[in-house]
């Protein structure tokens, strides 16, 4: 395809500004209250009533309509079989850089969908449960690659996807410590045949390099129904980013076992130094190579301005 026609071909997305998607709403109820968002919220994530209101009520409208048609599908399907038995769990990913908002995007989801009738349990997984421990990623020389592909036990999250989609009892994903910035031995999230699972992490939308051989080898995504980015400026992503690690230096880096207890005692030029060197080093990095790829993949794209309120919101039209 030559330059000229790949630039007259539609964008897949249908894009609305944030009082165009409000009005999609309808007649959703707040199901919130505000002791309820503050318990959502992440640090230095903030998120208002209104942000709820005009962003995630419609989308939690829009995504209950379409887990219901899901649903339906689904039942037509045994009916077709002749099985009497099963229940396949909607699979929301979201993706988006470090920094960008997706735990609290991912908490309020979890919290707005629990309460729509046909979904009433809603269950929810980040994809940092599955990084490698320290000490191998130690060992292999890629401690400064975390939160990179390669850092993730890529077979453990296949696995974990598969199981969840093919509707089995009880399956574990590993739990990971933002204290001691490693996996928790012996402790595991147990997914339980939810209507709907959330799975989160900053390259859920990565796909893997297709075997040359024609093996069936799926994507992380594959087992997505729906997928969600969340987008930003790249200015604005580091200013967060610097910001929390700031803040953290008076709470979380003071705990005895944090990882990052080193930073806890930096006077403010130091700190800001420290964080926009791991910025750049290693968050933007992967940004670039892996993150920002992944985006025109995504169903959703959340894109949010400087006071963290999410400004436009595209939706897939192909």
């Amino acid at each position: 395809m030559n330059r000229v026609a790949a630039q007259s071909l539609e964008s897949p997305f249908r894009r609305f500004t944030r009082d165009e998607w409000a009005q999609l709403r309808a007649d959703t109820q707040l199901t919130l209250t505000i002791d309820d968002l503050r318990k959502l919220q992440s640090t230095h994530d903030p998120i208002s009533l209104d942000e709820v209101v005009a962003i995630y009520l419609p989308l939690s409208r829009l995504l209950a309509l379409y887990v219901a048609a899901t649903q339906g599908l689904f039942k037509a399907t045994q009916r077709f079989l002749g099985a009497t038995d099963g229940k396949v769990p909607y699979i929301i990913g979201i993706a988006g850089s470090v920094a960008a908002g997706k735990s609290t995007t991912a908490r309020v989801l979890q919290a707005l969908l629990t309460r729509w009738p046909n979904t009433p349990k809603v269950q929810l997984v980040t994809t940092d449960g599955f990084l490698r421990p320290n000490a191998e990623l130690i060992r292999q020389g890629i401690m400064d690659r975390k939160g990179f592909p390669e850092s993730y036990d890529g077979t453990a999250v296949l696995g974990f996807l598969s199981a969840v989609k093919a509707g089995q009892h009880n399956v574990a994903a590993p739990v990971y410590s933002h204290i001691t910035y490693d996996i928790v031995k012996g402790e595991s999230v147990v997914v339980d045949r939810p209507d709907i699972l959330i799975f989160e992490g900053i390259n859920v939308l990565l796909p893997n390099r297709l075997p040359r051989d024609g093996k069936e080898i799926p994507f992380v995504s594959d087992f997505f129904d729906f997928a969600i980015f969340l987008d930003a400026d790249e200015a604005l992503l580091e200013q967060w980013y610097i910001q929390r690690f700031m803040s953290l230096r008076t709470t979380a880096f003071r705990d005895p076992r944090s990882y990052f207890r080193q930073y806890a005692d930096l006077d403010d030029a130091e700190a800001e130094a420290t964080a926009r060197s791991i910025w750049r080093r290693i968050n933007l990095v992967n940004l670039h190579e892996n993150i920002l790829p992944t985006r025109p993949r995504a169903d959703l794209l959340l894109t949010k301005g400087a006071s963290h309120r999410i400004e436009e919101v595209a939706l897939r039209k192909l």
